[in-house]
């Protein structure tokens, strides 16, 4: 017998995907007909990818999922991405899927396979992303006997999904991805499942295009209601001190261009989430920041002062609204979402809006307009609210304190990065510290450049995220800002990005710590630093340049402020490799400002020590939970010296 001849990989036989003119989510199946033919379940599966517009898909082959590779081996429409661990197949689905505003999708065998994919499936879900992940299963006839590599993929992520399918008739399949991918895109977008047992792959069966799909009970609603936009609109006039409410859901609709018109249309001032970053310019007078834990004062005060909250496409999140029962007390809402599970889901809203963020901004606007007492622009006389707003935005400002050790700033590394970079590039960050500066100190001007795990933080986001991000937008400059602890669990998938010609660039914000554990242990746990030094610092383990060299990249060390900007240049200059920057950073950075979990966003603190008073009369007001335990650890600091003095006297 003589030996199996090698076939070329998919990037040896054909260039990358070149970037989409503008994102065109496929809410629905090619109409193109495809006349019935004979074929395999296998087949089936890599012809309906192909009609559905699929042009990438990340995933591992196994067992079960084998038979779909060998006809994926002859398309020449999608380009299969040999990722080096399923979740980093997920989150790179998801990093695509947020990049192009496409159905992202990942693959993987069964067992173990599919369930190192329900953290990206989770993750997806938590954030309103599009992926439909398509697994492998053992035979029908072995369900449910614990057969090797056998899991009820669809029952453990039941939870976690929109919707799931197990595909039981090879027959199926076409109309299965079709509804899998209208459902993943449309309405409030997530992740779906299509499991597939091995012998439904190798059944003989008839394909033809486009099937007809069958959701009789989803009918997701996408245009709001006319009175209650005349409602809303009603309200919005009569406030005396309204904000608009930005969250995510305004980017999945692609309502960046309406929000910005009725913004300067009405003079409200605007926060945004961590998740719509990017939706509304930063640089914009109107932009009042981020709001939540680690929010501007501006944004926070801004909400907690409202009269009336004009909420677009969130979900008010308890890392934005704090201790809820205190979240913006005076203000009346309206609440504008395509989930109507989600409004009064956490907040009561006066006037509810179920339906697409774009629709409905369009109509406030129409009908804004209309109003007979709409006269110039803005619409609205908010001098006083204004006035109260700009002081706290310039008393506050984001900033932070050079080290006095003489290390680096994690701040001033991302903050020059963003200036290099510029609004153009894409931004993905990893979970914790290095997360929270990325979205303070970065000015994000358009959508879709700022990608994170904001729901379920996920550790090890980011380096696959800005992979598929970097596929999806291959003519855009792609930057993975990631922690030394999120870097270690998925930094493998540099070796998928040096062999398929990925150049990311990835600012490694390495301070030898699990830096957020370690900011909450000095605040709350008496500076008990219990398991989060990595050993990045002092033992240099491991040596982030030479396992950046080893998986392909080129690696550059800095531990200099004077050296950051020719480091950031240098990499930029290099496209025929990834490039890692491993940034050494100072310990004891923290993220400010800073409402600690569970308080009311009434006690923020500006900075340590630092806690703005909002009104005159909270002078009375508690002292916060941070200024609490900053209190204790000066106390037992007293406690330690006055104790060390009475031994020296003694």
């Amino acid at each position: 017998m003589s030996a199996p001849t090698a076939r070329p990989g998919p990037s040896a036989r054909r260039p990358a995907p070149t970037a989409p003119a503008a994102p065109a989510p496929a809410t629905t199946p090619n109409r193109r007909q495809v006349p019935p033919e004979r074929v395999t379940g296998a087949q089936s599966v890599v012809r309906s990818l192909e009609e559905l517009g699929v042009d990438t898909v990340f995933g591992i082959p196994g067992g079960a999922i084998l038979p779909v590779y060998d006809p994926l081996f002859d398309s020449v429409k999608v380009r299969h991405v040999l990722v080096r661990h399923e979740q980093g197949g997920g989150h790179a689905a998801t990093g695509y899927a947020q990049a192009t505003g496409k159905v992202g999708v990942c693959m993987a065998t069964s067992g173990p396979g599919a369930t190192n994919l329900v953290t990206p499936i989770a993750d997806a879900q938590m954030d309103s992303v599009p992926l439909v992940a398509i697994t492998g299963q053992v035979g029908r006839s072995l369900i449910g006997t614990d057969a090797f590599q056998e899991a009820d993929i669809s029952g453990i992520t039941m939870a976690c999904t929109k919707h799931n399918f197990l595909v039981t008739d090879p027959i199926d399949i076409p109309r299965m991805l079709a509804e899998a991918f209208h459902l993943a895109s449309s309405g409030r977008p997530g992740a779906v499942l299509v499991d597939i047992p091995k012998d439904v792959l190798q059944a003989q069966t008839t394909f033809s295009w486009p099937p007809e799909m069958r959701l009789p009970g989803y009918r997701p609603v996408t245009k709001p209601h006319g009175k209650q936009v005349r409602e809303a609109a009603r309200m919005i006039m009569e406030a005396k001190a309204p904000v608009l409410y930005v969250g995510g859901g305004v980017i999945k609709a692609d309502a960046s261009a309406e929000l910005l018109e009725l913004a300067e249309l009405t003079g409200i001032p605007v926060v945004t989430t961590l998740m719509a970053r990017g939706a509304f310019p930063d640089t914009h007078t109107l932009n009042m920041g981020m709001p939540g834990m680690h929010g501007t004062v501006g944004a926070v005060a801004a909400l907690q002062k409202s009269d009336l909250l004009i909420t677009l496409g969130a979900r008010f999140d308890d890392r934005v609204t704090g201790q809820l029962d205190s979240f913006a007390m005076n203000a009346k809402v309206i609440h504008a979402d395509i989930d109507p599970a989600e409004i009064g889901k956490n907040r009561h809203a006066d006037v509810p809006i179920v339906g697409d963020c774009r629709e409905v901004i369009t109509e406030l606007i129409e009908t804004l307009k209309a109003d007979p007492a709409a006269t110039g622009t803005p619409l609205l006389q908010l001098t006083d609210w204004w006035t109260y707003l700009s002081g706290i935005r310039d008393q506050f400002p984001l900033g932070w304190k050079t080290p006095s050790d003489g290390s680096l700033s994690p701040e001033f590394v991302i903050e020059k990065l963003g200036q290099l970079a510029g609004p153009d590039a894409i931004y993905c960050a990893g979970v914790g510290q290095h997360q929270m500066w990325a979205a303070q100190f970065i000015k994000y001007e358009k959508p879709r450049t700022w990608l994170n795990s904001g729901g379920l933080g996920t550790m090890g986001y980011a380096v696959p995220a800005a992979m598929g991000a970097k596929m999806g937008m291959p003519d855009r400059e792609v930057w993975a800002i990631d922690g030394d602890g999120c870097f270690q669990m998925t930094n493998q998938e540099l070796a998928t990005c040096a062999v398929e010609g990925v150049p990311i660039k990835v600012a490694l914000i390495n301070n030898g710590n699990l830096g957020m554990v370690r900011q909450w242990q000095t605040l709350f746990y008496d500076k008990r630093y219990s398991n989060t030094d990595l050993g990045t610092h002092t033992l240099r383990i491991p040596d982030f340049v030479k396992l950046a060299e080893a998986l392909g990249c080129h690696g550059i060390r800095v531990e200099k402020e004077e050296d950051v900007e020719a480091a950031i240049r240098e990499a930029q200059s290099i496209n025929d490799r990834p490039v890692v920057i491993d940034f050494i950073v100072g310990k004891d950075a923290q993220v400010w400002p800073m409402v600690a979990a569970g308080t009311s966003n009434d006690e923020i603190m500006a900075a340590r020590g630092i806690r703005p008073l909002f009104d005159e009369d909270e002078q009375v007001a508690e002292p916060a939970i941070i200024h609490e335990a900053m209190l204790h650890e000066q106390a037992t600091l007293t406690a330690h010296e006055q104790a060390a003095q009475k031994g020296t006297s003694e």
